[in-house]
């Protein structure tokens, strides 16, 4: 895993701040932190549409009333996108249909996500969900310690449904630095039994206000030990937040990326990353 390339694939027009991807047959779906759509890019004919997620959506929302969605997974059929729970509005988890190509649930997810500030020992003011993986049995949520606390927490949940009866585990990461500043879990996604992440690196001490970015990593937990086992820097000057698997052999997989660049242009750079696993 020592060798990597990554380069730019394409700029999308009309979706800024882009916090989440998921790749499926030549279509890709995104999310951005200030927006209230779902976006689904036609790779092949680069053709944009948006889905609607809330009442009255909008493109670019201010920052403190924006449902923060920093989080998407896949399961069967079904995206699921989360708010990141970093304030009190930023707590619903949207369940939306591929076939059906339309939002069918709202979650309000505040009681769990107490639960699990409660149970991880992370403050309220120091909770930021940004990765969320569903395998259809287990739930795997992901804090971004960019706080002075630095609590960067892979929750591990069982449960089909959020609104059943659950397990809950919790495992605390200390990740590497960038610059002196210490890299936090910005998304993640399961590939063959290992949980493939990216964190950066944030000169900031808040989970609502942004530093300057340092750049960022990619890494890998083994999902039987909970231990990562490898870790290697991607980029000095990029935030990445998306992370969604492209193609794997046996020799290597690429990943797609999004970047959130912090700023209120509408306009998102996709780029491929490609690692070595011989």
């Amino acid at each position: 895993m020592k060798k990597f390339t990554l380069d730019i694939v394409f700029h999308i027009i009309g979706i800024g701040s882009a916090s989440g991807l998921f790749y499926q047959n030549d279509i890709l779906y995104l999310i951005g932190d200030n927006s209230s759509y779902l976006y689904e890019y036609n790779m092949l004919d680069a053709s944009l549409n948006k889905y609607p997620l809330l009442k009255d959506p909008a493109n670019n929302i201010p920052k403190n009333s924006k449902p923060d969605f920093e989080s998407i997974t896949h399961y069967q059929d079904t995206l699921y996108i989360f708010g990141s729970g970093s304030t009190a509005n930023r707590n619903k988890m949207i369940e939306f249909s591929i076939p059906q190509k339309t939002k069918v649930r709202t979650n309000n997810l505040t009681d769990i996500y107490a639960i699990m500030q409660s149970f991880g020992n992370i403050n309220p003011e120091d909770f930021n969900l940004e990765g969320a993986i569903y395998d259809g049995d287990f739930w795997y949520f992901f804090n971004r310690g960019n706080s002075k606390t630095n609590k960067n927490t892979l929750f591990t949940l069982k449960a089909k449904k959020l609104d059943q009866e659950f397990s809950l585990l919790s495992n605390d990461y200390k990740l590497p630095k960038i610059k002196g500043v210490r890299t936090s879990f910005t998304d993640a996604i399961l590939v063959d039994n290992k949980i493939y992440f990216l964190a950066a690196a944030e000169d900031t001490k808040s989970t609502y206000d942004d530093g300057e970015i340092l750049g960022s990593i990619i890494g890998r937990i083994d999902l039987e030990s909970m231990k990562i086992d490898f870790t290697k820097t991607i980029s000095a000057a990029n935030k990445f937040e998306g992370l969604t698997l492209y193609k794997k052999d046996k020799n290597q997989i690429t990943f797609l990326l999004c970047e959130d660049n912090d700023t209120d242009a509408q306009e998102s750079t996709i780029f491929k990353l490609t690692l070595e696993l011989k």
